[in-house]
């Protein structure tokens, strides 16, 4: 059986007008690798409830699962909750456990638990809370779409805890060949090396070390025996290429 798939959708004003980088798909993606989800795409939208809605009904029709990044919070920005419930077509309200636990972050929740932050107690019908040991304010699963905050240290929070939930795959490994050649005079060997080897994910990645040109080769598999060998033949290609070119 292949592995299951994923994409991740990020929401926000700030990532799209680069006043905020976003370290969230990049946790998500090796995270997902090791646990044989494979991520194949990411997006990103702005804080806009039509524009979500249709992001989150597009991607959960595509792919196994759908995590979202962002809009979660107290402010009257935050309309991921209602735009995943309004993707779904269901209601949404404060939920008493969701509430019990955000009260659990305050030492007087009779008082700082203010109508802002019950905002976060917000949870559309028929979801399953996700953990969120950094600050209390919950995130949750809805059919296959899990929706989780955007503080980078609490999203990695929150995924520690969802993946093993999850059903996952075998863990998608990679290995690493650097050669001292431009991808140029890589490109047609590498293209005829990847195509022996159609099961195996394989990259160029090219860098500059101070005015020297190189590329790392990557290879990826789920398959330890497959992997060993495109990573051996990899190997041997750049040995040859750059035997040929000294």
């Amino acid at each position: 059986m292949p592995n299951p798939t994923a994409a991740m959708l990020t929401i926000g004003d700030e990532i799209l007008a680069g006043r905020t980088r976003d370290a969230n798909m990049p946790h998500l993606a090796c995270a997902l690798a090791e646990r044989g989800i494979a991520l194949r795409e990411a997006r990103v939208v702005a804080d806009d409830a039509a524009e979500i809605a249709a992001a989150v009904n597009a991607l959960r029709a595509r792919y196994t699962h759908v995590f979202t990044s962002g809009g979660i919070g107290p402010t009257h920005d935050d309309i991921t909750a209602d735009s995943v419930a309004a993707a779904f077509g269901v209601k949404i309200g404060v939920r008493e456990d969701a509430r019990a636990i955000l009260a659990t972050h305050y030492a007087n929740p009779e008082v700082d638990l203010n109508a802002a932050r019950l905002r976060m107690a917000r949870i559309p019908e028929g979801a399953t809370l996700i953990d969120n040991p950094v600050s209390k304010a919950p995130g949750f699963s809805l059919g296959n779409v899990h929706v989780m905050a955007g503080v980078p240290s609490v999203f990695a929070a929150m995924v520690e805890g969802l993946l093993p939930r999850l059903t996952g795959g075998a863990p998608l490994l990679s290995a690493t060949v650097r050669a001292g050649l431009p991808e140029g005079e890589l490109a047609a060997a590498l293209a005829d090396l990847a195509a022996a080897f159609p099961d195996v994910g394989i990259g160029c990645y090219p860098f500059n070390f101070g005015d020297r040109p190189g590329a790392n080769l990557v290879a990826r598999s789920a398959d330890p025996e497959r992997l060993a060998s495109a990573a051996a033949a990899l190997e041997a290609l750049v040995a040859d290429l750059e035997a040929g070119r000294g």
